[in-house]
């Protein structure tokens, strides 16, 4: 695959050119959900590819997400290559069943015979006062199920490879979980096509003192919080997964056993969620390297707030990434 000339994008951009890019390749590749068709998706994603490919293939649905997620299961079973779209995460209770009984089971169940090379893409994050009911990340849900691989890109770069890889190259189900306030990010692009493996995290910043694991939107806040901190001369690595089933369990680990600290950054709700997953992690296969007990930053367990004021204190930021990462760096044993 060509990379071609790279320019600057917005993460919507980069969804919408690797759908592009996928349907022109593979007639099997199907889009549908709500809006997203004539009304080219509720944040954009999907503008232009009704016109482009037509309602056979770009199918606006019903507000009905266990009608149109099943139904994207059952065309995946029968050879298409589905992109569902779940306009917010927090709809996944309406359609469940059919990703963690049906999606998530039919290959093993099948012994192999039937795969499900489908992709759900949602929409994560809180930041836009969207309330309690448009607003959670809720990917360790996700997560706990096996069968499904989990995708949490951070960047437009980022985006762009491993929704084609989704698209493309798997053959079971890929929840492809997009932070809403990462859409407006812009960065460096290629204009052609190009894939990102699962299963390998990226490092966003080297560092030396302290090791910090983030997704989504959280990765930026982590980044300006290294920034910052540079200045006081603590030295940060900043990581991101990218994909969270598979995960690059060694790169984290490696990173770890470097520093010997670690703070991980996550907008899922503190308790049974990826951060205290990653945090298990450290403790089982590197707790001989941790100079600290690792520390989280999460939201409170609480529901989203719709004040802006309140949201923006539920909301994991700069100045607490740069509090959990100073009391990792300068905490002595007694």
């Amino acid at each position: 695959m060509s990379m071609a000339s790279t320019r600057e994008i917005t993460f919507v951009q980069a969804l919408n050119e690797a759908l592009d890019y996928a349907m022109s390749v593979d007639k099997r590749v199907v889009i549908m959900g709500e809006d997203v068709g004539v009304y080219g998706g509720v944040f954009g994603v999907t503008m232009g590819l009704y016109d482009k490919y037509g309602p056979e293939r770009v199918r606006d649905t019903p507000i009905a997400e266990s009608g149109f997620i099943g139904a994207a299961v059952g065309a995946a079973m029968m050879g298409l290559k589905p992109v569902a779209e779940l306009m917010f995460i927090d709809f996944l209770g309406v359609a469940f069943d059919q990703i963690y009984n049906q999606a998530a089971k039919l290959r093993y169940m099948t012994g192999g015979k039937v795969k499900i090379p489908m992709v759900l893409r949602t929409v994560c994050g809180a930041g836009i006062q969207a309330a309690a009911q448009h607003s959670q990340s809720l990917h360790a849900i996700f997560i706990h199920v096996p069968g499904l691989k989990v995708v949490m890109p951070s960047t437009p770069y980022d985006a762009k490879g491993l929704l084609l890889t989704a698209i493309l190259d798997e053959e079971d189900p890929v929840i492809f979980i997009e932070h809403k306030m990462l859409y407006g990010v812009r960065g460096p692009v290629p204009e052609g096509p190009y894939k990102i493996p699962f299963g390998v995290a990226d490092v966003k910043r080297e560092g030396k003192d302290v090791t910090v694991v983030a997704t989504a939107w959280m990765v930026h806040k982590a980044l300006e919080a290294a920034e910052k901190l540079a200045n006081e001369g603590i030295s940060v690595e900043v990581i991101d997964p990218r994909t969270l089933v598979p995960l690059d369990e060694g790169t984290i680990l490696n990173s770890i056993r470097k520093t010997g600290r670690l703070v991980v950054v996550d907008e899922g709700y503190p308790r049974a969620s990826f951060a205290t997953d990653i945090a298990a992690l450290a403790v089982s296969k590197a707790f001989e390297h941790l100079k600290a007990p690792v520390k989280l930053v999460t939201p409170p367990a609480t529901p989203v707030p719709f004040s802006e004021a309140l949201e923006r204190e539920w909301i994991p930021s700069t100045e607490k990434v740069m509090k959990a990462i100073k009391d990792v760096y300068y905490f002595k044993k007694p």
